[in-house]
């Protein structure tokens, strides 16, 4: 749904003072339906399926704002830094209500039942959501947009328009969404079908999750270390970099037959999941038209969400056919070729605007 939607809000928003606005709306959607969880019966498991869902709307739709104010922060010239500074830090934070609902959960220090530990965990992540979201509010202002229009969501729908029409225009940012869309599909299906095939393996529950975790705490420094890289050696480098090292790991994923093999396996991809993801973001920021960052971060957010779809089909038939899941997994290395071929002939040429900044007319 967000997907689908991510163009039109997104068009909608490049006007001055919506960006912030409707960043806000979707926080507030994600943080009220993950407070929803804690008052839902144990037995209504399709109302509390349906919170869900709306609460990852509330967080998706924020996210394409989140992503396109990297514009109105910093300079071209440090984007790659802060993008990874800001995926490195959200894998971290993301770990910490985690890692205190675990030690709660296994040490008992807490006396509360289940159903309650549960529930204050709800609760701790939407606390958690909004008290570092504040720093944002306060500070985080839309630099780059477009003046105000009597009209804006009838002229969206129509800039909208113009840009399909005219999407030759825009050769270069159709090339990388093209290729980001088969090297991305690669790393979310690795991530997302991780826990299946350590399944497969022979892995429990609980050493599936530490797995997971510590992927994530791995994740940080190296995807800080790829944002430092980036400067000297270059962004599109690194991604090229970060695309090779997936490549390796489909093909190590052949040979993997114990529980230590899915270590080494993990700990590789948290080596390169947030420097991948991170430049990415930070890449397309530069060839976009900077007051137009919320209609392409719309498209970028369709062609990373749908993305997920492919790689997983592909590792299942491929799964299915030969019998082995490293086999599926390998098949994946078919992705990163294609889209590591297709983003060597992407340029980083800023695509041609006419700037309006803060204060500049």
């Amino acid at each position: 749904m967000i997907s689908l939607l991510a163009p039109i809000l997104g068009t909608i928003a490049d006007y001055q003072f919506f960006k912030k606005r409707f960043f806000s709306l979707f926080t507030w959607i994600g943080v009220a339906f993950t407070v929803a969880f804690v008052f839902v019966p144990g037995d209504q498991w399709l109302l509390l399926l349906g919170f869900y869902v709306l609460s990852l709307i509330g967080f998706a739709g924020a996210n394409i704002f989140y992503d396109s104010f990297l514009v109105d922060v910093t300079t071209n010239e440090r984007m790659d830094k802060i993008s990874s500074y800001g995926y490195a830090f959200g894998y971290l934070g993301s770990c910490i209500p985690f890692i205190a609902f675990i030690v709660c959960q296994a040490t008992g220090i807490l006396p509360v039942s289940q159903t309650t530990l549960l529930n204050g965990a709800f609760l701790l992540t939407a606390i958690w959501w909004v008290v570092f979201t504040i720093p944002l509010w306060r500070n985080v202002q839309q630099v780059y947009y477009i003046p105000h229009d009597k009209k804006p969501v009838r002229s969206s729908f129509l800039r909208l328009g113009k840009t399909l029409k005219n999407m030759r225009q825009y050769r270069n940012i159709v090339l990388f969404l093209v290729a980001y869309f088969f090297y991305i599909d690669g790393v979310d299906t690795i991530f997302r079908m991780a826990s299946s095939y350590g399944v497969d393996l022979g892995i429990s529950d609980t050493t599936l999750i530490i797995v997971l975790l510590v992927t994530q705490l791995v994740a940080f420094p190296f995807t800080i270390i790829y944002g430092q890289l980036a400067k000297r050696f270059g962004g599109k480098s690194l991604i090229l970099v970060a695309i090779s090292i997936y490549i390796i790991i489909c093909i190590y994923a052949i040979f993997m037959k114990t529980a230590a093999d899915f270590w080494i396996l993990a700990m590789l991809v948290g080596t390169s999941q947030g420097g991948i993801q991170a430049l990415s973001r930070s890449y397309f920021g530069k060839i976009i038209p900077k007051t137009r960052s919320n209609e392409f971060y719309g498209f970028y957010n369709i062609f990373g969400k749908f993305s997920a779809i492919m790689g997983p089909a592909l590792m299942g038939v491929i799964a299915q056919l030969t019998g082995h899941t490293q086999y599926g997994v390998a098949s994946l290395v078919v992705l990163f070729m294609i889209g590591g071929v297709l983003f060597l002939f992407v340029k980083e040429t800023p695509a041609e605007e006419n700037l309006v900044r803060q204060g500049e007319r």
